[in-house]
């Protein structure tokens, strides 16, 4: 089976509303394309182990190669009258939901862990009862797309590779036609901001405490803090920092005694906007409503070796890159896992009616997480 047949088996199964399914094939295709330890924990998570044993686990590292496969809705398009998902193969790219976040990375990461599991077979001295050798995981979680609900799941019950490959968009990055590797990217906390006031008649002003009024004053605060930004990788990466809703009030002719905001904040690694300060403000509480963390990889060899990887698998140079969008790398690094992404998504195909993937890139995908899983397990 080649990742053309994987990814297109992958992504014909919904799981944009119940993940079951397509967990259920990634299961069973582990357990019987490799000898690996293959689990599947209360959430739908399936985790895979080869080399050293987990409990065992003493002077070795492990590297994981992390996927998901929940995605978000289909648009009507992509769905057949029998509900199952349409993938159509045109030329180069193959269409559908799914392909390019990111069933098709998580074909090639199957079909990589299963060869560099039987690399380590031919090998003789390495894994099996060697407790000082480095073992090499798979994991494909669900709910990425609502908030990291399966990569949460796992780390609060142990999950905790030394490294990990997390196989989200690094394509096009740097230039057309690259795959590059991501060393950092933003995160994102979405926060509310309440004020509270009393009602009064609005022919009696000096009777009441005007909400909107103590928002406002919020608002301005918000609007003099400066975002955090962070040098990576000779980029500088920026956070933001903005209003998006606003919610107050009754009536015409009533004080409100009530205002609620919105607040998105893309965060970076290391440093936060002082938020918490429209508490001085009275009446004024703010809250954390989501909070997606950022990820750096601050293991420069570690970067480099899957560079060099993913140099020797395409004909163009890649780059160490910084990206804008939260991962389940994220998680993974704010839970002490040094991290790095490389996938096949290029930057507006994620998410839309028209959603693709290079066969090319998948092919390179493959090619890369091989050659940096094979190069572990030796």
């Amino acid at each position: 089976m080649d990742v053309v047949d994987l990814t297109r088996d992958l992504v014909s199964i919904p799981s944009h509303e119940d993940e079951t399914a397509a967990g259920d094939y990634i299961e069973e295709w582990l357990r019987a394309e490799t000898d690996a330890d293959v689990r599947r924990d209360e959430v739908g998570n399936v985790i895979a182990r080869v080399g050293t044993d987990e409990e065992a686990h003493a002077d070795g590292e492990t590297l994981a190669l992390v996927g998901h496969h929940d995605v978000v809705a289909p648009a009507a398009s992509q769905v057949d009258e029998d509900g199952a998902y349409v993938l159509e193969r045109r030329d180069d790219r193959l269409y559908g939901r799914g392909t390019a976040d990111m069933k098709g990375a998580v074909a090639a990461a199957m079909l990589a862990f299963r060869d560099a599991e039987l690399a380590l077979s031919n090998i003789d001295g390495v894994g099996g009862d060697d407790s000082g050798a480095d073992a090499l995981v798979f994991a494909s979680f669900v709910g990425e797309e609502v908030g990291g609900v399966g990569a949460r799941h796992a780390i609060e019950r142990g999950f905790a590779p030394d490294y990990a490959i997390v196989g989200e968009g690094s394509t096009n990055y740097s230039k057309p036609g690259v795959t590059d590797v991501v060393v950092a990217h933003k995160g994102r906390r979405g926060s509310t901001i309440t004020a509270s006031g009393t009602a009064a008649h609005a022919s009696e002003v000096e009777a009441g405490e005007n909400a909107i009024y103590r928002a406002t004053d919020a608002v301005d605060i918000v609007r003099d803090l400066e975002a955090p930004s962070v040098d990576v990788a000779g980029e500088t990466l920026e956070g933001s920092l903005v209003v998006t809703e606003i919610d107050g009030g009754t009536a015409m002719n009533v004080i409100p005694e009530r205002c609620a905001l919105t607040i998105d904040e893309r965060t970076v690694p290391g440093e936060r906007a002082a938020l918490e300060r429209v508490e001085s403000v009275e009446g004024v509480e703010w809250t954390v409503d989501q909070d997606l963390p950022p990820m750096r990889c601050d293991d420069e060899a570690f970067a480099e070796s899957v560079l060099e990887a993913a140099d020797a698998a395409q004909s163009g140079s890649p780059e160490l890159v910084t990206k804008p969008h939260a991962t389940d790398a994220g998680w993974l690094a704010e839970a002490g896992t040094e991290c790095v992404i490389y996938g096949a998504s290029e930057p507006g195909e994620a998410h839309t009616k028209a959603e693709s993937v290079s066969i090319e890139v998948l092919e390179r995908c493959r090619e890369t997480y091989r050659a940096v899983a094979e190069r572990w397990l030796r």
